[in-house]
């Protein structure tokens, strides 16, 4: 159902967001581990930077999904119309 008003009301895919960053956070710590071994300090606070950012991108998703169903609406929900200023 298109309404022409999408980009602001449009809705995030929270839980998908937080499997990424998952995902992006078990590759950056292995990445670190295993360049750390390797004796590339470079590659390995590289990787570690990714690991904090992933870390702070769950700890963020995590804060939006727990504030409720106005942040994170589920398919019953239909879109609603931004508030008038």
């Amino acid at each position: 159902m298109r309404t022409g008003n999408e980009p602001v009301t449009a809705r995030s895919p929270l839980r998908l967001r937080f499997w990424l960053s998952v995902w992006g956070l078990v590759w950056a710590t292995a990445g670190t581990v295993l360049f750390s071994l390797a004796g590339r300090p470079g590659w390995a606070a590289a990787c570690g930077a990714v690991a904090v950012l992933a870390t702070v991108d769950m700890a963020v998703v995590v804060h939006h999904i727990h504030q409720g169903p106005h942040y994170q609406p589920g398919r019953n929900i239909p879109p609603y119309e931004p508030p008038r200023r």
